[in-house]
C-alpha cells in the first residue's frame, strides 16, 4: 500500500519552516490524541501517522533525505522511523508528544529528545543512521573508483563492554521507573508514558561510572572505511553501508551509513543521462569543405587510450550541428548499456587577418551565390517582410525610403 505523502498528512506546503511544522503537529496531536478520542483505534492510527510524518520532517537531515527520494529516503517499505532507531531521536509517538507538549506537562517531558529515549521496557535499540557527503569527479563517475572516507560516529566502550558500568561493578535497577523503563503523566484528559528520564529507558542506572565513557556505554571516535563507487553513478546517486552507522543502545545492531554523491562540474563535458555532451571549435575552412578533427573522451574500455574520438565533419556545417558517437558516453549504472559522447561543432571566424587574407576573403565573399548562403537568403527574406509591415513600402529596411525621398 502506498504512504501517504507526509507533508500531505500535515497539512502544510513543502516550503514550511520549522515554525510551522511544530504549530500544525500540535494542532492535529491535540485533535487526534487517543486519550482525547476514548482510545478509538481511527484516532490511535491517525495520531501515529502525524507523529511519523514530523518526527521525519522536523529533523534537517532526514527531511532533506525524504525531500529527494522520498519514503525510500528514510526507511522507505512502509517502516517509518519508529524502531529504526534513526527517527529524529524519537524513541516512539509518545516521545514526540512529549518534547512538543513539554512546556505544558513540565519539565521533565523535554528530556526525551536527542536519542536518550529508548525502546519500550528498555530492550535493545538499533544505532542512529549516520550521512556522509561524497564529491567524485566525471572521470570517477565514468570509470568507477575505490576512495577511503573517514567520520566520525559512536561506537560501544571498549572498557566496560558498553555497559556504562566501571569495570568490577553491574548497573542496579532505576528507583524512579522500577526498572520498567517508561513511566506515566497525567495531566487532565491526557495519560503520556514517555522514556524514563533517570535510566533513558534501559531499566538500570550505572552506580559507579567508568572512567572511559563516562557511564554512557559508547564513546565518540573516528572510523575509516574503503568505499567502492560503481561506475556509472550520477550527482544525487545514494550508497547504503549496512551496518556502518552509530552503534545500538543496549545490545541493539548498528545503523547504516548513507553516503550521498556529488559530481563536480567537468570544464569540458556536460552530462545528460547516459551522454556526454562536448563542445569542440572547428575552423571555418573545416567546416566549409570538410574534414577530420579530434573530440576529447573520457578514458574507458570504450576509448583508444589517448582520449581522442575521430570526428568526421561534413562540408558546409554550421555552428551548433551534432554528430553522435555511439558507446562513448556514461555507462548504465546497473547495466552493460553506455550512452553516446554527442559533439557539438562551433564554428570559429579567424581573426587578425593579414591584408592578403583580407583581400582573398573578399573576393570569396564577392563569388557567393545565395544558394551558397541559404540562411542568410532565407534570413534576408524574412527580414524584408518585417520591415515591409512595420514600415510599409517595399521593406528595403529602415532608412530605404527616406535616402530616396533625399535621392529626389
Amino acid at each position: 500500500m502506498a504512504q501517504r505523502d507526509y507533508y500531505e498528512i500535515l497539512g502544510v506546503e513543502r516550503t514550511v519552516d520549522a515554525a510551522g511544522l511544530k504549530a500544525a503537529y500540535r494542532k492535529l496531536a491535540m485533535q487526534h490524541h487517543p486519550d482525547r478520542n476514548d482510545g478509538c483505534e481511527e484516532a490511535s492510527a491517525r495520531f501515529k501517522e502525524v507523529s511519523e510524518a514530523y518526527a521525519v520532517l522536523s529533523d534537517a537531515q532526514k527531511r532533506a533525505a525524504y525531500d529527494r527520494f522520498g519514503h525510500e529516503g528514510v526507511g522507505g517499505g512502509g517502516q517509518g522511523p519508529f524502531g529504526r532507531g534513526g527517527g529524529a531521536g524519537y524513541a516512539d509517538v509518545n516521545d514526540i508528544f512529549a518534547q512538543v507538549f513539554g512546556d505544558a506537562f513540565g519539565d521533565s517531558f523535554g528530556d526525551v529528545f536527542g536519542g536518550r529515549g529508548g525502546a519500550r521496557g528498555g530492550g535493545p535499540r538499533r544505532g542512529s543512521d549516520l550521512r556522509y557527503d561524497l564529491e567524485i569527479a566525471l572521470e570517477d563517475a565514468y570509470r568507477g573508483t575505490d576512495v577511503e572516507i573517514s567520520f566520525p560516529t559512536t561506537s560501544a566502550c571498549d572498557t566496560c563492554d558498553g555497559t556504562g558500568a566501571k569495570p568490577g561493578t553491574q548497573p542496579v535497577t532505576c528507583a524512579t521507573c522500577q526498572g520498567a523503563g517508561r513511566v506515566r503523566q497525567a495531566n487532565g484528559f491526557f495519560q503520556v508514558e514517555r522514556t524514563c528520564p533517570h535510566c533513558g529507558g534501559a531499566g538500570k542506572r550505572v552506580a559507579e561510572a567508568c572512567g572511559t565513557c563516562r557511564g554512557q556505554g559508547q564513546v565518540r571516535r573516528s572510523r575509516t572505511l574503503s568505499l567502492k563507487v560503481p561506475a556509472g553513478v550520477d550527482d544525487g546517486s545514494r550508497i547504503r553501508l549496512t551496518g556502518e552507522g552509530d552503534a545500538g543502545l543496549r545490545g541493539g545492531p548498528r545503523g547504516d551509513l548513507y553516503v550521498f554523491l556529488s559530481v563536480k562540474p567537468h570544464e569540458l563535458f556536460e552530462r545528460d543521462n547516459l551522454d556526454l555532451l562536448v563542445t569542440v571549435p572547428v575552423p571555418m575552412t573545416v567546416a566549409a569543405l570538410g574534414g577530420a578533427i579530434d573530440a576529447p573522451c573520457l578514458v574507458s574500455e570504450a576509448c583508444d587510450g589517448r582520449c581522442k574520438a575521430p570526428v568526421q565533419v561534413p562540408a558546409g556545417a554550421q555552428t551548433g550541428k551534432t554528430i553522435r558517437i555511439k558507446g562513448k558516453g556514461m555507462p548504465h549504472l546497473n547495466g552493460k548499456q553506455r550512452g553516446d559522447l554527442v559533439v557539438e561543432l562551433f564554428v570559429e571566424t579567424p581573426s587578425d587577418l593579414t591584408p592578403r587574407q583580407k583581400e582573398l576573403m573578399q573576393e570569396l565573399a564577392l563569388s557567393f551565390g545565395e544558394d551558397q548562403n541559404p540562411r542568410n537568403s532565407s534570413f534576408a527574406g524574412k527580414a524584408k517582410r518585417f520591415w515591409a509591415d512595420i514600415l510599409g513600402g517595399d521593406g528595403d529596411g529602415p532608412g530605404a525610403s527616406s535616402s530616396r525621398e533625399s535621392a529626389a
